[in-house]
């Protein structure tokens, strides 16, 4: 697709607003897209939408393919005839303001079961022709991910290195028995995943209505508890015990004297390379069926990477290896065409980076707040932008824009005053006009800047646990004033969604053939 100039919002689903716990998939998700047709914008961003384990991020997930059930919308299961209205609104009380993601999956898990029941024991044939078909066409990942999730289900929910070595090493003949004996178990997780994708691809085709594109992440890396590393660990830099032998991070620099220490397994990229690049094939189908336009996340990994061998306290001691380069987006080009991707190639770039971003002429990233540290000279300011790059004024690890101008030092306070020409009472909207004037293609805010809220409204704090991946926003925040408001500088700065880039044809997906 060709990107034309437009804007966009931050958002994750689960930080819409409704009454059962978290974002989801239904009426909330619908009001929206509609909010954005209104103001006028044309992208919306979300982060992976696959199903998270400990600490809930979204960049932690189970599966590199299956989505995240808790954001299936109940008040479509009722549409649907899966359960009552009753049923639904005898629902736990819930925060409108955070996330509770325990008490969510449990009440989640509760109604989406009497669904299931629902279900096998009405067996309407117009829905069971669906999920059959959708278990065929899935079947190259949901056969392993609904298997693997039965697994840790039944061992206490513990990561899949620790379960007996017949399941762990993947013994053929345990893996029989244990499908035979838990094959109501098994059904059950995959009749969730239908459910998700049903409505997923219901509201994707409705954004698609508006003239409003999603943009989606794919991480570089992925957790090692994961269906994927269990079911391929020869794609994996693993030992003879499936340990990961070096995990992911990035070295020490300005933000952390120690680095990142991300624990991610790293990738056999030279086996990869033998297959052709077969999984990240499969993966880049899935996320274009999802999603209209990829950010890749970390994308200077793909040209070398920081390796630190497992067990190492901190980051320090890693090392850079080289990635597999140009090579991939070949292979990956050659078989889908050239494709909608973002580039995150924030941090630490190289010449070897730049190369691969010019060869494949994917737009970079620009981020507002990292702009105020030097001078006229930084290339996160805007009169600095190319038009092949993606302006921010934060991201979801950024603290939203008016509580990050109130942590900055006085020069830098000076600086961003005085190249926004602000008083700084609006900052965060100041920011957002910076980037909306800009040459950028196309320019992002999350939700928090346009509502301007502080560092209480924050989504994700890199290399912390606790609060993160919990915000949601208020039922009444989207106003129509608001809507006008965003409207009127998107006509102004020519980023109107009504000139803006035309999505994609949605994917033919025939549930009705194997």
């Amino acid at each position: 697709m060709e990107f034309i100039r437009s804007s966009g919002i931050i958002l994750h689903p689960t930080s819409l607003s409704g009454p059962f716990g978290i974002g989801d998939l239904g009426p909330s998700a619908i009001h929206w897209l509609d909010f954005l047709v209104n103001s006028e914008l044309g992208l919306w961003q979300i982060q992976p939408l696959g199903p998270t384990g400990y600490g809930n991020s979204p960049y932690q997930c189970f599966s590199a393919f299956a989505g995240n059930t808790n954001l299936i919308s109940p008040i479509l299961l009722v549409e649907d005839g899966l359960i009552s209205l009753e049923e639904v609104e005898n629902h736990p009380h819930f925060s409108n303001k955070k996330v509770d993601f325990n008490r969510v999956t449990r009440w989640k898990d509760k109604i989406l079961h009497l669904a299931f029941n629902n279900y096998r024991k009405s067996n309407p044939s117009s829905l069971k022709i669906d999920f059959d078909s959708f278990c065929q066409n899935q079947a190259f990942w949901l056969e392993d991910y609904t298997l693997f999730m039965t697994i840790k289900e039944t061992h206490k929910k513990v990561a899949w290195d620790q379960w007996p070595d017949e399941l762990r090493f993947r013994n053929q003949e345990s893996l029989d028995k244990f499908r035979k004996k838990n094959a109501k178990k098994i059904l059950f997780q995959m009749f969730k995943q239908f459910l998700f994708f049903k409505q997923w691809e219901t509201l994707h085709a409705y954004a698609h209505s508006k003239n409003i594109c999603i943009v989606g992440d794919i991480p570089l890396f992925i957790s090692f508890d994961s269906a994927d590393v269990w079911k391929y660990p020869e794609l994996f830099d693993l030992d003879e015990n499936r340990e990961s032998r070096v995990v992911a991070g990035v070295p020490p620099d300005y933000f952390s004297l120690t680095g990142q220490l991300w624990g991610n397994p790293q990738y056999r990229w030279s086996v990869h390379k033998q297959t052709n690049y077969q999984w990240w094939l499969q993966r880049f189908q899935k996320t274009l069926e999802m999603v209209d336009i990829v950010r890749l996340d970390h994308f200077r990994g793909f040209s070398g990477y920081w390796e630190v061998k497992a067990g190492m306290p901190t980051a320090r001691e890693g090392r850079w290896v080289k990635g597999p380069g140009a090579a991939f987006f070949e292979a990956i080009e050659k078989s889908l065409g050239k494709l909608p991707v973002i580039a995150e190639d924030l941090g630490l770039i190289s010449a070897d980076v730049i190369e691969i971003l010019n060869r494949f002429d994917f737009p970079s990233m620009r981020v507002l707040q990292f702009a105020f540290s030097t001078d006229a000279n930084n290339p996160f300011l805007p009169h600095n932008y190319p038009i092949n790059c993606v302006a921010y004024t934060g991201t979801h690890d950024n603290a939203p824009s008016k509580g990050w101008f109130q942590d900055l030092s006085h020069k830098e306070m000076d600086f961003c005053r005085q190249y926004l020409k602000s008083d700084a009472k609006h900052i965060a909207w100041d920011l957002i006009r910076g980037i909306w004037t800009s040459a950028a293609v196309f320019a992002f805010a999350p939700i928090q800047d346009f509502l301007e809220l502080g560092n209480k409204a924050r989504m994700n704090f890199p290399g912390t646990l606790g609060d993160n991946w919990t915000w949601r926003i208020h039922p009444n925040a989207l106003t129509d004033k608001l809507a006008i408001r965003i409207k009127e500088i998107n006509q102004l700065y020519g980023r109107s969604n009504l000139s803006g880039p035309k999505p994609p044809p949605l994917p033919i997906i025939d549930y009705e053939e194997s």
